[in-house]
């Protein structure tokens, strides 16, 4: 039987996942995470099979809590569940140990067959994400420059490429304005660009935007 553990900061997204779960014969123990701490805190008293977690979460985001998970074990599959669907979380998400990624709105179709295929240890990459994946291995430029970014600075980078104010990020990532400030300043200096207009131009550019403009 399949042990899932589900980490996400809202109560109704629990509960939905949950529900999707509960009827299936092969899931056995499902339990429930608000925040990063709660989770690690869970998986040093208990193993799971499978981690089901959210990107944006209070205090330290999903992507930096991946390798934590696969230092306290190894075997446990992680399964990025985000409301964000831009290919380069998901590259980020996989490069750092995650076995899977799926966008909540796909959730009710596909979130059954990926956690049966993560907890045999294989990966559930979709097709359209196997292309994308393949394509930055293919960019060099993207190699040169993304890599050196760490997670949060990713997120930071998707966040303002959303349009979204310094206010607006500090309150999605439980941060102060000051913070996120700073980390502005760090992709300013690591992507050698000189305004926040520039950070959002390549942040479109690199696909981080979640949601992109109709094509009319």
């Amino acid at each position: 039987m399949i042990k899932v553990i589900i980490t996400d900061d809202h109560p109704i997204v629990r509960r939905g996942i949950r529900q999707i779960l509960e009827d299936e014969e092969g899931i056995g123990q499902i339990d429930e995470a608000s925040d990063g701490k709660e989770l690690i805190d869970k998986l040093m008293q208990e193993e799971y099979n499978v981690v089901l977690l959210d990107i944006s979460l209070p205090g330290r985001s999903g992507l930096d809590l991946i390798s934590q998970i696969k230092k306290i074990n190894q075997r446990t599959s992680v399964l990025i569940l985000s409301m964000h669907s831009e290919e380069m979380y998901a590259i980020q998400a996989i490069r750092s140990g995650a076995s899977g990624y799926l966008t909540k709105s796909s959730a009710t179709d596909e979130l059954l067959s990926a956690v049966y295929k993560v907890s045999r240890g294989e990966k559930y990459i979709t097709s359209s994400l196997a292309e994308k994946l393949a394509i930055s291995l293919l960019s060099d430029d993207r190699r040169g420059k993304l890599p050196s970014l760490s997670a949060r600075e990713i997120q930071v980078l998707g966040l303002l490429a959303d349009g979204k104010t310094t206010g607006q990020i500090a309150a999605e990532l439980s941060l102060s304005p000051k913070t996120v400030g700073t980390y502005r300043e760090r992709l300013l200096s690591k992507l050698h660009l000189k305004t926040t207009s520039d950070l959002i131009r390549f942040g479109i550019i690199e696909r981080l935007k979640s949601n992109p403009p109709d094509q009319k």
